[in-house]
C-alpha cells in the first residue's frame, strides 16, 4: 500500500499508540506519538526509563506493531503489510544495530556480514567482494576471518554496523549501540555512524540513553510517559 507523504520524508509515524498487558493491567508505552523523520536525518530518541523510546524505535523498524495509528517507510504503511513484505521491507531498507552486537559466534566477521547479502540472492563471490568492502569502511579489513568471541565489543559493534549496511538500506536503526562500550570505543562507533550519514546520506535513527552521544545526531527527540516532549520538528 502506497502512501503519500512530504517528498523529503522518508518516515512518518502517525498518532501511534502502544499498550501492554502486565497482569490484568494495561500500561500505555505510547500515548499518540507524531513524527516525522527526513531523508538525511541524524534523529536521536531520549528520555528516562520507560518512556517509551525503544517502543517507538521497535515500531518505527516494523519490529512490534502499534496498538493504534499508522507507520509509514519510504511511502509503504507497514501496519498494513504482509509479514513477508515487511521482512522483505526491513532486509532491504533498514540496517539494525543493537546493544549486544547479535552476531552470530559461529561466524566469522566476513560471514556475518554476508548473511543479508546471502538472503538477497548475491551469489557467494558477491557476498565475498561486498562483505570485505563494508568490513574495510569500519576498519576491520584484518579481523575478517576472526570470530565475535576473538574480537573486542568495539570491533564487534563494528561488524554489526557493516552487517546492517550490507544491502545499502537507506535507514539505520540503532539500539543503544554504545551501551556496552566504553566512552572513548563509544564516540569511535558514533563516529562511523555519522560518517555513512555524510558519505552515503544514510537516515539514523537510534536510541540512547547517554547525552555524549546524542550530540551526534542532527535532532534529539525527547519523550516521557509515551509522550514526544521535545524535537518534534525538524529544527
Amino acid at each position: 500500500m502506497e502512501e503519500k507523504s512530504a517528498p523529503d520524508v522518508i518516515i512518518t509515524v502517525d498518532n501511534v499508540h502502544k499498550s501492554f498487558l502486565m497482569g490484568k493491567e494495561a500500561v500505555q508505552a505510547l500515548r499518540g506519538v507524531s513524527l516525522d523523520i527526513h531523508r538525511r536525518e541524524v534523529v536521536c530518541l531520549m528520555g528516562p526509563s520507560g518512556s517509551g523510546k525503544t517502543t517507538l524505535l521497535n515500531i518505527i523498524g516494523g519490529l512490534e506493531e502499534p496498538s493504534r495509528g499508522h507507520v509509514i517507510v519510504d511511502g509503504e504503511n507497514i501496519i498494513t503489510l504482509s509479514e513477508d513484505r515487511l521482512s522483505e521491507l526491513r532486509l532491504t531498507k533498514m540496517g539494525f544495530v543493537f546493544q549486544s552486537y547479535n552476531l552470530l559466534a559461529n561466524f566469522t566477521a566476513l560471514e556475518n556480514v554476508e548473511v543479508p547479502l546471502a538472503l538477497t540472492g548475491f551469489n557467494r563471490r558477491e557476498r565475498r567482494r561486498k562483505a570485505e568492502a563494508l568490513l574495510e569502511s569500519v576498519g576491520l579489513g584484518d579481523r575478517a576471518k576472526h570470530y565475535p568471541s576473538e574480537l573486542s565489543g568495539g570491533q564487534q559493534q563494528r561488524v554489526a554496523i557493516a552487517r546492517a549496511l550490507a544491502n545499502d538500506p537507506p535507514i539505520l536503526i540503532g539500539d543503544e549501540i554504545t551501551g556496552e562500550l566504553d566512552s572513548k570505543t563509544g564516540f569511535e562507533v558514533m563516529e562511523i555512524v555519522a560518517g555513512l550519514n555524510r558519505e552515503r546520506g544514510t537516515t539514523v535513527v537510534y536510541v540512547t540513553h547517554d547525552p555524549r552521544m546524542a550530540k551526534f545526531a542532527s535532532r534529539v527527540v525527547n519523550l516521557r510517559d509515551g509522550r514526544i516532549t521535545e524535537g518534534n520538528h525538524t529544527q
